[in-house]
């Protein structure tokens, strides 16, 4: 349902996930992703499709909305304009068109996507947060991901290191090593 205490709640978690995000982009130096990340959550079918199925800021809308409908509009907009998704990667497999495959990320969109993780756990569990969460809800999902296996790797490889040696050192990787070699 539509209200306006659902349009306050929607619009501060899209903010403060954006923040979140931002903050993150901006500690491994992807400046303009951090700045560009998620705009299409103000485009109408995600905006109001947030507000509706707004879930007290613990639960994603869309979640909600597949609840109902079995898929969520808003996703399928919102993962089909957005590379940090690891789901717009998907294509048919050349040497098999009856199956889909993963395409190997530009690196820079998947380390958006470990920030947008890391920016999730922390926007939707802001009171018992804490670094391995990211990686526990990556591995309590991992078997129903379709993503090259190089990507999958490198997301893996991150969550445990968050999990293993903290932000600083994660981002510091990041930022002076795995950017700076632009190879994964």
């Amino acid at each position: 349902m539509i209200t306006f205490k659902n349009f306050i709640g929607h619009t501060r978690t899209i903010l403060h996930h954006k923040k979140l995000v931002r903050h993150y982009c901006f500690k491994a130096g992807l400046y303009r992703q951090g700045i560009m990340h998620d705009w299409s959550k103000y485009s109408p079918v995600e905006f109001w499709t947030g507000v509706k199925y707004y879930q007290g800021g613990k639960r994603s809308p869309n979640a909600a909305e597949k609840d109902i409908y079995g898929f969520s509009y808003a996703w399928l907009h919102h993962k089909g304009r957005n590379k940090h998704h690891f789901e717009y990667w998907i294509d048919v497999n050349p040497e098999n068109p009856t199956e889909l495959m993963g395409m190997k990320m530009d690196l820079n969109y998947a380390v958006e996507m470990f920030c947008d993780r890391l920016s999730a756990s922390l926007n939707y569990n802001p009171k018992t947060y804490h670094d391995g969460m990211p990686l526990e809800y990556y591995e309590k999902h991992k078997g129903h991901y379709v993503m090259h296996p190089d990507t999958e790797a490198l997301l893996h490889r991150l969550l445990l290191m968050l999990k293993e040696k903290g932000e600083d050192e994660t981002f510091k990787y990041i930022k002076y090593d795995l950017l700076k070699n632009r190879d994964y």
